[in-house]
């Protein structure tokens, strides 16, 4: 296969170090970067993934009793698909079922397909240009539907699809004449700010807030995916020292607000709620996923946070990741948990039954990130050179009731298996499938 040999692949500064100290990634897209018709009445109620049981619907007889287990492709960049832009249509077809044969050989359940990466698509979308990940031109026809082949191919494997998208980057890059010339920043410029070097919808404003929601709902409405499943890039954090310029869009939008942080929280809130109550209404059967920096807040500011000295989702990407649970807007949550048992800033051992307390009697799913790329980089802590590391995740989390599965980052190091990392776990895991566990 051509992804195997790919796993250094590393795009921008998201893999750098963070408050967390060890170059944690900004998230399952942050280690890439740096990370049907309306619903029938009598529809099935708002189920989680995994949460189907054996030999219903399309799950093919597979069943769910040992958890969910999940595999992130992710397309920018091309770092997990496709191999590089410009291949023909069959060639990619082809390299996208070897990535779903891969993930069902693995005994993965679900799939995260990044479907919009960049404010754009690997579908036909009518909201934003075709992706330039494919073609190397964004809005060039690469003659074929990523996405509608995906979905079918992935149900023939029994695996779930969940259609991954990125709420707010619009670009790796601050050139607007590099979109697409139908683009909507092309076309609404004052909906796009730069910071960082990067293009950004601006969060702030009601108009981009419904487009965001629009273009990743189209997805949903026209194609059988499983779930919609976002990414935790929401709000960027300073970058050389300079906030995100939104001043214009807080003097018109923020009445009520004397605290811009609350805002941008609230502008963040606003979409995820607003989106689950559109899927509720557009596929109700249809679930809502999001997969957060591991860290919700550190209890040094917050008594309700974690025992960690890092990075964290409430504060520095305005992204309310508790709230969002408490309030049940989402059906699974999925966080990032990409540190080792022991390490002092953000130790795995205290994030998980932290996230589990967070998830109880939410009827939340609560799915892990594992850091499958940082096994054997020699970047990494001691820890990570040890292929039994992500085993000791797996036992761990056994010991919470909450924890439903794990969502591995990514499809490159799925097929590499560093140090047989990911074979051990499957191999820990037989024994409890085979007694029906």
């Amino acid at each position: 296969m051509p992804l195997i040999g790919r796993r250094r692949f590393v795009a921008g500064a998201a893999l750098g170090a963070f408050a967390a100290g060890d170059g944690g990634s900004a998230g399952a897209a942050g280690a890439e970067g740096a990370a049907r018709a309306a619903a029938e009445p009598g529809a099935p109620p708002v189920a989680a993934p995994g949460a189907r049981s054996a030999g219903s619907g399309r799950s093919g007889g597979r069943s769910r009793a040992a958890g969910f287990r999940g595999m992130w492709i992710s397309t920018v960049f091309g770092r997990d698909f496709p191999s590089r832009t410009g291949l023909t249509a069959a060639a990619q077809r082809a390299e996208l079922i070897a990535l779903l044969d891969l993930a069902a050989e693995r005994r993965m359940t679900a799939v995260m397909l990044q479907v919009r990466p960049t404010a754009d698509a690997l579908w036909p979308s009518p909201y934003e240009p075709w992706s330039e990940w494919l073609t190397g031109v964004q809005g060039g026809d690469p003659g074929w539907d990523p996405l509608g082949t995906a979905v079918t191919e992935a149900h023939a494997r029994g695996l779930e699809l969940h259609a991954w998208c990125n709420p707010y980057r619009v670009a790796t890059h601050a050139d607007r004449t590099r979109l697409a010339p139908s683009h909507p920043v092309r076309l609404h410029p004052d909906w796009a700010l730069t910071h960082g070097g990067k293009l950004y919808y601006d969060p702030g404003r009601p108009d981009v807030r419904r487009h965001v929601q629009d273009a990743m709902l189209d997805a949903v409405r026209r194609y059988d995916v499983d779930a919609l499943h976002w990414d935790d890039y929401f709000y960027p954090a300073p970058a050389g020292g300079q906030a995100f310029p939104d001043d214009e869009s807080f003097r018109r939008y923020g009445a009520g607000f004397t605290d811009r942080a609350a805002w941008r929280r609230n502008n963040v809130d606003l979409l995820v709620s607003e989106t689950s109550a559109r899927i509720k209404q557009l596929k109700p059967h249809v679930a809502f996923g999001i997969s957060p920096f591991g860290v919700w807040r550190n209890a040094s500011v917050d008594p309700l946070g974690s025992d960690t000295r890092a990075v964290a989702s409430y504060d520095d990407h305005h992204a309310d990741s508790r709230t969002w649970v408490r309030e049940r807007w989402v059906d699974y949550l999925v966080p990032q948990l990409y540190w080792n048992i022991g390490y002092g800033p953000a130790d795995y051992a205290k994030l998980v039954p932290w996230w589990d307390a967070v998830v109880r009697d939410t009827g939340v799913r609560l799915y892990l990130g594992e850091a499958l790329y940082k096994v054997g980089d020699p970047a990494q802590p001691a820890a990570w050179q040890d292929p039994q590391e992500l085993v000791r995740h797996v036992r761990l989390a056994r010991e919470h009731s909450g924890v439903g599965g794990h969502c591995y980052f990514a499809a490159a190091e799925v097929a590499e298996d560093p140090l047989g990392a990911l074979t051990a776990v499957l191999a820990d895991d037989a024994p409890r499938r085979s007694d029906g566990a």
